[in-house]
């Protein structure tokens, strides 16, 4: 009973930080909601026991995300954008409809959620199900599949975000420096 409360209280928390964040302009209150928004997420899958996911969705969710957002906003102007003249939004409209349509006709011959009689029903979860806690030790089989059984895989994952993060920080770092030695050389020029 209590677990159902916890997950509607979140739920309901998602979804007023999602209405809020479509409802405000202002882009420094858009990212704060951004990270309660990962954070609640992440409450809501260790309420599922998913802990993996949770200190995933924490660490790049609230996390690094928030913080770069926030890096950006306070490298950026203070400017509104201008629609250029004659502005047309009917090609990307076009693009996301047919994109849209192409989605929709490549799930048409997936199985119905939940389906005893689907592939991963019949071969892959019954493997994990009765082999995971014998051979791994660990009572969570969603952190058991990707710490042990996809143990490469979720280390390859992690890398990749790891040197998106790096990669994005040094562009960051580089043009703090850059306008940094230029006020340097600025200032120089000043006392000559």
């Amino acid at each position: 009973m209590i677990d159902i409360f916890i997950n509607i209280t979140l739920l309901a928390f998602l979804a007023i930080t999602a209405v809020a964040m479509v409802r405000m302009s202002n882009l420094f209150a858009i990212i704060m909601l951004f990270g309660i928004f990962s954070f609640l997420s992440a409450g809501l899958f260790v309420v599922m026991d998913a802990a993996d996911v949770a200190f995933t969705e924490a660490a790049v969710g609230a996390g690094i995300s928030t913080v770069l957002m926030l890096a950006t906003l306070a490298l950026t102007k203070d400017h509104k954008e201008k629609k250029p003249l004659g502005h047309r939004p009917w090609l990307p409209l076009a693009v996301v409809i047919i994109t849209g349509a192409a989605l929709v006709y490549g799930t048409i011959d997936i199985p119905a959620f939940g389906d005893a009689k689907a592939p991963p029903q019949l071969h892959v979860a019954p493997y994990y199900i009765e082999k995971s806690m014998p051979e791994t030790g660990v009572p969570n089989m969603v952190t058991a599949v990707l710490a042990s059984y996809r143990g490469f895989d979720t280390l390859g994952e992690t890398a990749v975000i790891f040197t998106a993060g790096v990669a994005v920080l040094l562009l960051i770092g580089g043009r703090r420096s850059k306008q940094s030695d230029k006020k340097q050389d600025e200032g120089k020029d000043d006392e000559a």
